[in-house]
């Protein structure tokens, strides 16, 4: 049965409608306001990172799709590549709309942007939703992802601009790759799996979240590789590894 991806669709047009109402009202709010708020997502980004890294069920499998998929991410300077497009991104949104950004420092201002391209395009949270959606229509994950974006894409936006609606263009195209390719990856999955996947992209948000509130740089995108290993790392310790030691 093939189902509307509406949870999709909400999750891109929270970014969209957030990052425009930050960019457009931003300068009416405080900047003590614009700070408090920016460490309160970043808190909130570890907070929902540890709720997900709790369900975790094979803790070697999770470890190692982390260290070795942020090794593959550093070899192939997956960071740097997102960077580049998110560099792109600025040309055409900067014809349409000024830029508004007030942070003059172009290391923070890169930083903050790909913080944000990786905790709404590659969270654990999207993409399980997103899997989820797919495969039973049922769109709640998303729905509830969506608050928290849109808040987080208007705050961020008062700082960033306009750019911070762009990277809906990123967000939905992953999400909406996994909910079409929901039906060929789902039922390939188990339930201890799946909670090890959302374990690791709980780790990618804990990692985003100490990065927003500028505790710890950690090489976020670098690690995206991690959430494709996991799976089969969790896979080849249930089915090689563990039948070994007994």
């Amino acid at each position: 049965m093939t189902y509307f991806p509406l949870g999709v669709v909400v999750n891109g047009a929270a970014v969209i409608l957030g990052g425009l109402i930050g960019a457009c009202f931003g300068h009416l709010i405080p900047e003590r306001i614009k700070t408090s708020l920016g460490l309160i997502f970043g808190l909130a980004s570890c907070s929902m990172g540890i709720a997900t890294i709790m369900k975790m069920k094979i803790l070697p499998a999770v470890i190692f799709a982390i260290i070795i998929g942020t090794a593959i991410g550093e070899w192939i300077y997956m960071e740097k590549g997102i960077a580049w497009g998110a560099r792109k991104f600025e040309g055409p949104i900067g014809a349409i709309f000024p830029n508004t950004s007030n942070i003059e420092d172009r290391n923070e201002y890169m930083e903050k942007l790909i913080s944000i391209i990786v905790l709404f395009a590659a969270s654990g949270t999207g993409i399980y939703g997103a899997l989820e959606s797919g495969l039973t229509g049922d769109h709640t994950i998303l729905f509830t992802k969506s608050i928290l974006d849109f808040f987080t894409a208007a705050i961020f936006a008062t700082t960033l601009g306009y750019i911070v609606a762009a990277v809906f263009i990123p967000q939905v195209a992953v999400t909406m790759s996994l909910f079409l390719l929901a039906g060929t990856i789902m039922p390939l999955t188990t339930p201890e799996m799946i909670a090890d996947f959302s374990a690791c992209g709980g780790i990618l948000m804990f990692a985003t979240g100490l990065r927003i509130c500028g505790i710890k740089v950690f090489p976020i995108g670098n690690m995206i590789p991690a959430m494709v290993l996991v799976m089969p790392f969790h896979y080849a310790w249930i089915n090689y590894i563990v039948p070994l030691v007994k």
